[in-house]
């Protein structure tokens, strides 16, 4: 197997003078390198399937102060909210064009609460009515806020075994879904989301990750005395990083810094789609010549530019055509996903350059267009579909509404751009599933190894060979059964006609 290729991107960028009320911007010169695994777990170059539209830079933006050490976006519609944790505020923008924003204004204080400021705010849900959910981490509660910033209503540190009152209750993470019920991922806590009710009464732990352990450990632990096991580490489940709410009310977790042995083995997920019980719905039908294809990002980690271990999951976002990508905080690249765990596309990388990443910590998706958050540089990063990342989007929406024409025309397009990109065959093959052209699936089935479609294929081309060859098979099944008859009466008449003969001579 080849090692993975190693390729630099130079990026130009200009920087372009603008209005009070909009960001200052660089515009990338260039395309990203961009890069997708083959059956055989091999890098494949691919054409970039996002490109960089704008970097927008905050310090000529007319803000009360620059930002200190923001850590979450949040879209709603046409509006961006900003975590700016270090100022202790909430920046709330609109987009006006393609690639331009401007500030609707600073979150700092809310009306009737108590205290009524913000204290390192560090996550923000935002429903349909407007109301926002602001994780107000050094206040110890989550508030709900009405659109006009009217304080509603706010959910502290619930009493249970699992949360230190000592260390206290530092809320992180926040979604909220249609119910109003609020989900929350709190600094120190293991054991899942803190599920909070729609009147604010906590109602449990939702989603908590597997255990993750050395056998050796744990056998060693079963036989160690009581002073030797409290000096052990002890057997707990991951904390999440990150978590997103779908359009379908599913919730999609992400962990970071995870034990490569435990990544590879399975014992640990890297991301995670929980129900509305916790349990992991996530499919993951990618594979490769070795087995399952894991959903956690590079599958080799090396030690280039000094970055070592497994990409490090910092947050993710699900587009509404279901595909889900991943923020890779330790090489600062971006690994989308599609509904059945295939690897759609990766790319980024940790730089100066427009499309690269000092410390990456947020991503958020406008319809398909993604942007990224940056810690150390202040930036949001906006990156667009190219040509080839839209064909492959396109495909994907027509053969959704049973378009399958187009969706094999897109297909074939960017098998065009792209001759070892192998969702493109399978994209047509899913195709001519579809329209029952089975032996034509097969064929590109069994281009790409895909064995689970291939066999799906096989076995309706069986059944419509079988439909239509009945009756040739029928007159087969007939003839077969008849002619060994008619030769054995053949010779059942020769021989009573031989015996008569002889018994004539005899008399």
């Amino acid at each position: 197997m080849k090692n993975k290729i190693v390729r630099i991107v130079t990026t130009l960028a200009v920087v372009l003078g603008v209005g009070l009320s909009s960001f200052t911007a660089v515009k990338a010169g260039e395309d990203n390198y961009t890069y997708v695994y083959d059956y055989w777990g091999d890098v494949q170059d691919s054409p970039d399937a996002y490109t960089v539209a704008q970097v927008f830079d905050f310090g000529a933006l007319g803000l009360s102060k620059n930002l200190k050490a923001p850590e979450s976006l949040f879209v709603k519609g046409d509006h961006v909210f900003l975590c700016d944790t270090g100022n202790n505020r909430i920046i709330e923008f609109e987009r006006t064009g393609s690639d331009s924003f401007n500030v609707v204004r600073e979150i700092t204080e809310i009306k009737g609460a108590e205290p009524s400021t913000l204290a390192s705010p560090a996550d923000i849900a935002v429903d349909e009515d407007g109301d926002m959910f602001i994780a107000d981490r050094d206040n110890a509660r989550v508030i709900r806020v009405d659109k006009d910033l009217n304080f509603k209503m706010e959910f502290t540190r619930p009493t249970d075994q699992a949360i230190d009152a000592e260390s206290g209750f530092r809320p992180d993470k926040i979604v909220a879904d249609t119910a109003g019920r609020v989900y929350v991922e709190a600094a120190g806590i293991n054991k899942g989301l803190l599920k909070f009710e729609e009147d604010g009464v906590f109602s449990g732990f939702v989603g908590a990750t597997r255990v993750s352990y050395n056998f050796m450990d744990y056998l060693w632990k079963r036989f160690a005395s009581q002073a030797q096991r409290e000096q052990m580490v002890s057997f707990v489940p991951t904390e999440y990083d990150n978590v997103y709410m779908d359009k379908e009310g599913f919730i999609y977790a992400v962990a970071g810094g995870l034990k490569e042995e435990d990544l590879k083995s399975g014992t640990v997920d890297a991301v995670r789609r929980l129900n509305m019980v916790g349990s992991d719905i996530l499919v993951k039908n990618g594979s490769y010549y070795d087995g399952e294809f894991p959903v956690y990002g590079d599958l080799y980690w090396g030690g280039g530019g000094g970055i070592t271990g497994p990409s490090y999951f910092k947050d993710v976002t699900v587009l509404d055509n279901e595909i889900y990508v991943c923020l890779d905080q330790n090489r600062g690249r971006l690994f989308g996903y599609d509904d059945q765990g295939h690897m759609v596309y990766a790319f980024g990388g940790n730089g100066n350059q427009a499309g690269y990443f000092r410390k990456a910590v947020s991503i958020e998706h406008m319809d398909n267009d993604l942007l990224v958050l940056d810690q150390l540089d202040g930036t949001i990063t906006l990156f667009i579909p190219t040509h080839y990342g839209q064909l492959i989007y396109d495909a994907m929406a027509h053969f959704d509404v049973g378009e399958y024409d187009e969706s094999k025309a897109c297909w074939e397009e960017v098998k065009m751009l792209n001759g070892n990109y192998e969702l493109a065959y399978i994209g047509i093959g899913r195709n001519l599933l579809s329209q029952k052209q089975y032996k034509e699936a097969m064929e590109y089935f069994e281009v790409k190894y895909d064995d689970e479609n291939y066999s799906r294929a096989f076995a309706q081309y069986r059944k419509q060979w079988i439909r239509e060859h009945i009756v040739t098979i029928l007159v087969l099944i007939a003839i077969l059964a008849i002619v060994p008859m008619a030769i054995g009466k053949v010779f059942s008449l020769k021989e009573e006609i031989d015996n008569a003969d002889i018994f004539k001579l005899r008399r």
